[in-house]
């Protein structure tokens, strides 16, 4: 297979019960009410932009949110305070994560005095184990992969009457994941004050990473529901041994990925897509790159050792996806077909988020330290 496939988006949303909910989104306001509220900085490039040979790179930095070195915060609080407006006396929070979101999940908890229960997949690290813990919630390794442990989640939050907080949704799991999503638009509504305007962005391509899609699914909502046909294009990453909505555009439904499930992009390292986020994304994304564990390692020293004025963004292994895949479009030939299709050249203006920061010293450290 290529290590990239295009998609021609019919840039239409579905009308379902996810764009309603992200419709009525207020989380920009819940966020910005909590006491150390602070905007992601948006960071500018020019000497990586020069080295790349682009208009403008920018970099969308949520390697500090809430002191939690990850977006994904933004998500699981806002859905808790969602479900708790309904459901108050809600005593015990569970979820799968492969790190970020359990850790968000388990600080939202803490902070309504809720327990928080966490199952996490067999490859997880104990220092993003740790780093949950910390935060008060039970943590229990199981042996099994992303999407296995999603399934075990949901089936003893079942029989526990435990509330569910997963951010990928399935047939009759929609409404909480839909709330997840809502949150994730408050870093987008955050650069509605840079390049973000109002009629037209200040934008020509958008690049993104992609575990389970609820995340880029969001990005694309935004972009799709602000600007129409005036979008930005949209490219999606994924490791190529775990590449869900890859798999799922080249056979044309949402299915697992049939890679090894080997990467060092754990927050990456997913099963089949979202049900409600394959929805949006095979109707807004214009195409999805592979990247592997070697492109990602160089995208993150690339960060930390910045060219000239630059500034040094602390990245770590998901977090830097967004830039690999920018790089691997730039520089390799195989990729002409699809860098063409979005128009990337020297005029373009590219986004780019940092993800996470340094979620797993060890690995950082043995990554881009030595």
């Amino acid at each position: 297979m290529k290590d990239f496939i295009i998609n021609y988006p019919s840039n239409i949303l579905p009308t379902d019960i996810t764009n309603q909910i992200l419709k009525k989104s207020k989380s920009i306001s819940y966020h910005r009410a909590i006491n150390n509220y602070k905007k992601s900085p948006l960071h500018k490039l020019p000497a990586l932009s020069n080295l790349l040979k682009i208009s403008n790179l920018y970099v969308k930095d949520e390697s500090n949110r809430f002191g939690l070195d990850s977006f994904k915060v933004l998500g699981g609080s806002y859905a808790v305070s969602q479900i708790l407006k309904n459901k108050p006396n809600i005593d015990v929070f569970c979820t799968a994560t492969d790190g970020n979101h359990g850790k968000g999940l388990a600080w939202s908890a803490k902070k309504y005095n809720k327990k928080c229960i966490v199952y996490v997949p067999k490859d997880t690290s104990k220092l993003r184990i740790k780093a949950i813990s910390d935060l008060g919630a039970r943590v229990d390794q199981l042996k099994m992969n992303y999407e296995d442990t999603c399934n075990y989640a949901a089936k003893i939050s079942l029989k526990m009457n435990w509330e569910l907080i997963q951010d990928a949704s399935w047939s009759n799991y929609e409404l909480i994941p839909a709330y997840i999503m809502s949150g994730y638009l408050t870093h987008f509504i955050e650069m509605e004050e840079t390049i973000n305007k109002l009629n037209q962005p200040d934008l020509d391509i958008v690049i993104i990473q992609c575990g389970v899609g609820s995340w880029s699914a969001s990005c694309i909502w935004y972009y799709l529901n602000r600007y129409g046909k005036n979008k930005p294009k949209i490219i999606l990453v994924e490791p190529v041994e775990s590449c869900g909505v890859y798999q799922s555009l080249y056979e044309g439904r949402r299915v697992s990925p049939k890679g090894n499930l080997s990467t060092i992009m754990a927050g990456l390292n997913c099963g089949i897509p979202s049900k409600s986020a394959w929805e949006i994304i095979k109707r807004g994304c214009d195409g999805v790159i592979k990247i592997t564990d070697t492109e990602v390692m160089s995208a993150m020293k690339l960060f930390y050792n910045p060219l000239l004025d630059d500034i040094k963004i602390i990245s770590g292994e998901s977090g830097a996806a967004g830039l690999a895949g920018l790089i691997k479009c730039l520089n390799d030939n195989k990729l002409k077909k699809l860098k063409d299709h979005i128009g990337l050249n020297k005029d373009s203006r590219v986004l780019v988020f940092n993800t996470e920061g340094k979620t797993d010293k060890n690995s950082f450290s043995k990554i881009v330290e030595n």
